[in-house]
């Protein structure tokens, strides 16, 4: 599924706060942590069979009121971790909504069973020359 950042950006509400760590005086004048937020439950952006698969898949991401919160302070510049914060969001939904093909149940080929059954046979023949005759 191909998620579009403008039709995302509708439903997303950004929260800025100061970073903590280390970072001198840039880190204690400039809001640069972005913490996003979209409601999942509410989105019109999904489907309803979508909204519960996201909400199985990513319930320990999503809090009671059914928001999906990703916080990131990473860079220095707030834009940039706006720009990182939805390119995570948008690897956590292709994530969840990913469904793998059903497995197309086979047979073995019969020339692969001779040769297992050849091997067997060789192994066979090999331990029984191993074999000593220790009555005598």
């Amino acid at each position: 599924m191909t998620f579009s950042k403008q039709e995302l950006l509708k439903e997303i509400t950004f929260r800025t706060s100061r970073s903590g760590g280390k970072g001198g005086q840039n880190v204690n004048k400039v809001s640069s942590k972005v913490e996003l937020n979209i409601n999942i439950r509410t989105s019109s952006y999904f489907t309803e069979e979508e909204k519960d698969l996201l909400v199985q898949k990513l319930s320990n991401r999503i809090n009671s009121k059914g928001v999906l919160q990703v916080i990131t302070e990473e860079e220095r510049s707030q834009l940039h971790n706006k720009e990182k914060s939805l390119d995570k969001l948008i690897v956590l939904l292709k994530k969840a909504l990913y469904r793998p093909k059903p497995r197309k149940i086979s047979k073995p080929k019969k020339s692969a069973i001779e040769k297992r059954l050849k091997l067997k046979q060789l192994t066979a023949l090999k331990k029984m020359s191993r074999r000593g005759n220790f009555n005598d």
